[in-house]
């Protein structure tokens, strides 16, 4: 349905005619609306599986392991008690996994030295090369 503009009537139309286009656009774009799939707002994370309380956490953490020794003499690795001979074996575990894990050794102010001794010798003999001391900052007054 064409309006005239004042113009005679034998006169051809130069305007072009939008309607068709506008059709034909609002159909693809109603057809690409459908095609598109559904975006979920979901982010995927790999969670590690529960364990279960009764199963004992694994001896060696692979990131920082803490060799504590208590005024008792007591040689502790992560919190629980082990001898010489576990604390190497420990140690060897510790030097073949890649990365190497740090190991903070922490011994009390009031540990005997032959325990510390024997623990240092022990962990020079394994070899192990991410060795720190932590809490250096307790003794600076122990003598004063």
């Amino acid at each position: 349905m064409a309006m005239s503009t004042g113009r005679g009537e034998d006169e051809p139309m130069m305007e072009m005619n939008t309607t068709p286009l506008i059709d034909v656009m609002l159909v693809l774009l109603v057809m690409f609306i459908i095609t598109i799939p559904i975006q979920t707002h979901a982010v995927k994370i790999d969670l590690p599986a529960a364990t279960p309380p009764n199963q004992p956490k694994p001896p060696i953490d692979p990131v920082v392991n803490n060799l504590t020794i208590s005024p008792a003499a007591q040689v502790l690795w992560n919190g629980t008690p082990i001898d010489m001979a576990t604390l190497r074996v420990y140690l060897d575990r510790t030097r073949v996994m890649t990365p190497e894990p740090e190991l903070h050794f922490q011994p009390d102010a009031y540990s005997r030295f032959d325990t510390v001794d024997r623990v240092l010798a022990t962990v020079k003999r394994s070899q192990v090369s991410k060795f720190g001391f932590v809490g250096n900052e307790n003794y600076y007054n122990y003598d004063k």
